[in-house]
């Protein structure tokens, strides 16, 4: 229950529907208690009335009572109704308040633990899954929302029922009720024994289910490779794997659950067979009447479906205590992007990098390397290299996905730390490596985080991106849809839109990261050719392995291995024997000879 006590500021925010919610479940049960009364009542009153019924045989007296007798069992039969239908109307009122309840606490559970998920740094998503994360906001969630709905309706029910009726059971007579309470404490160390089954195979469940998420998100995400390979046996007959894994182990949960059942039964049998024996002896001995042995018949007949449920709910709060042990585990995590200072000033965009190093925390590989670089505002800087010298991770530092763990990065000389997260991203265009398109129409990605942006805004970010063409061959222009990841487009196309969503939003800061490798030499130089004009007096970064991206470039840094290598500009490191002019030399050939 420990990790379930999370859940207590959300039953505080809705107190009111757990306090009438109690409220109806004492009404409702309360109307199940006196019909048993009735019951008791009315039995009482044939047998006592039976036998002066026939002192008066034949005689006039007889009808009358007849009549009498017969009104008194109707009027009693028709408060048992009255009472049965009130009690349904008020175990309607339970779960229009407790269920409800249920339902606003997974809402307002799974809207935390998304906006949690966002605040949290890139390098945790870099150690969990997608498949992970889902099953923890889906599955895990619906887990929790058992335990603040039905578990805790029939739990209090049970709590409820137990005080009405021990205390009435007891008021009858309370040596029965003793003998009809022996088999308790015999299904408490049951429940307990059984429970601490219950509770290592649920955490055993909930585990292979995340394997099972993300396996089928990875297999669906990749689909095209598994079908290029001509290997859908191969992703089936892992799926069957994982599926029989979460079959047995929910067997064997489901095996433990079924002795929960015999157990109640065997002793609610139990519990009978002790009033009938015991109650017997006491008619006989003139302190009870059959009618009382009747009533407590009812009320063990009463106890049986919450003790029943007892079982279940026991297992469904055990399920909810594992789910949210895992829910815990993500929530517990902090996010260590956070600006003490909360700067917002207006942005120039002026960078530099002094003796910047990093780490990637979950790999141990050290991307950057004593870095030092000074950005004037309005400067436009191309940052080449092969593949692993570090470039993307500069990308991320600056857009402060990552924090340096060396040395400090400078924005207008303040220190990046001390901008407001969100207002420090809001004034950068980033388009990354590897490029993400939502399921969306090509407007709405375009203007993606923007609210309120101009047609003609859109218009011109695409015309910049050399996608006007592309766009006017869809039969629904701007308004065409894209499939997941934007795969109804090729890779040239989704990374021209993503160059379209970063100029759109107009910012003080361009990040490029080798956003022109998918597209042909043609297209390279009309996109170059309009990123010189919104460059300018602009703060630009151009990441790249290609040279023909970094002659549109003010300057020019060669990187290798997170280190500094040569600077300067296309001019000055051409008349030089440098690596760029090699690199320079090789690509231009490789052009010449296609």
């Amino acid at each position: 229950m420990k990790a379930l006590a999370y859940l207590n500021k959300y039953l505080l925010k809705y107190k009111w529907y757990l306090i009438l919610g109690t409220l109806f479940t004492v009404i409702s049960n309360l109307f199940g208690i006196f019909p048993a009364q009735l019951v008791r009542y009315a039995l009482d009153l044939v047998r006592e009335t039976l036998d002066i019924y026939y002192l008066f045989d034949g005689s006039p007296i007889q009808a009358e009572m007849y009549s009498v007798f017969t009104n008194s069992i109707l009027l009693y039969g028709l408060l048992i109704l009255a009472m049965a239908l009130l009690k349904g109307f008020f175990l309607f009122l339970v779960r229009q308040t407790i269920i409800v309840m249920s339902r606003h606490i997974e809402y307002e559970l799974k809207n935390d633990i998304y906006e949690h998920y966002q605040s949290l740094p890139m390098s945790f998503y870099r150690k969990h899954n997608t498949g992970d994360l889902m099953a923890r906001i889906s599955e895990d969630v619906s887990k929790v929302r058992m335990y603040v709905g039905p578990s805790l309706m029939y739990g209090i029910n049970l709590i409820v029922l137990f005080i009405l009726v021990i205390s009435y059971m007891v008021s009858v007579n309370a040596k029965l009720t003793l003998y009809v309470l022996l088999p308790l404490p015999l299904l408490s160390v049951s429940i307990y024994i059984v429970n601490s089954i219950i509770i290592k195979r649920s955490e055993e469940i909930q585990r292979q289910l995340s394997n099972l998420s993300t396996y089928v998100q990875e297999a669906f995400s990749g689909i095209r490779v598994i079908k290029a390979f001509v290997q859908e046996n191969y992703s089936f007959g892992n799926f069957k794997k994982e599926t029989e894994s979460f079959k047995d182990k929910s067997l064997s949960l489901t095996k433990v659950d079924a002795l929960f059942f015999p157990i109640i039964m065997l002793l609610v049998g139990l519990s009978n067979v002790l009033v009938i024996y015991v109650g017997g002896q006491e008619i006989i001995n003139g302190t009870l009447t059959p009618g009382n042995i009747t009533e407590f018949i009812l009320y063990v007949n009463m106890l049986t479906w919450p003790v029943m449920a007892l079982g279940w709910t026991t297992s469904q709060i055990q399920r909810a205590a594992a789910s949210q042990v895992r829910i815990n585990e993500f929530l517990d995590e902090k996010t260590t992007l956070i600006s003490e200072k909360n700067l917002t000033p207006e942005i120039q965009g002026g960078l530099r990098f002094d003796n910047v190093g990093f780490l990637y925390p979950d790999s141990g590989i050290r991307a950057i390397h004593n870095f030092d670089l000074t950005i004037k505002s309005g400067e436009s800087v191309a940052i080449l290299g092969t593949t692993g010298s570090g470039k993307s991770t500069l990308a991320n530092l600056i857009c402060r996905l990552y924090d340096p763990t060396q040395g400090n990065i400078y924005l207008d000389d303040i220190p990046l730390k001390d901008y407001k997260v969100q207002h420090l991203r809001q004034q950068m265009g980033y388009v990354p490596q590897d490029v993400f398109l939502f399921s969306d129409t090509i407007a709405n990605n375009v203007k993606f985080g923007i609210n309120e942006l101009p047609f003609e805004k859109i218009e011109q970010a695409v015309q910049d991106a050399d996608l006007m063409t592309t766009i006017r061959e869809f039969p629904d222009g701007y308004e065409t849809r894209l499939g997941e990841r934007g795969v109804t487009l090729s890779g040239g196309q989704k990374q021209r839109l993503s160059i379209a969503r970063a100029i759109a939003r107009d910012p003080k800061i361009l990040i490029l990261d080798d956003c022109l490798s998918a597209v042909d030499t043609n297209t390279e130089n009309i996109i170059l050719n309009n990123l010189k004009r919104i460059m300018k007096d602009r703060t630009s970064v151009i990441i790249s392995h290609r040279v023909s991206s970094a002659k549109l470039a003010d300057r020019i840094v060669m990187l290798d291995n997170g280190v500094i290598v040569e600077e300067g500009t296309h001019d000055q490191l051409i008349q030089n024997e440098s690596v760029y002019k090699e690199l320079y030399e090789k690509q231009l050939m490789a052009e010449e000879e296609m």
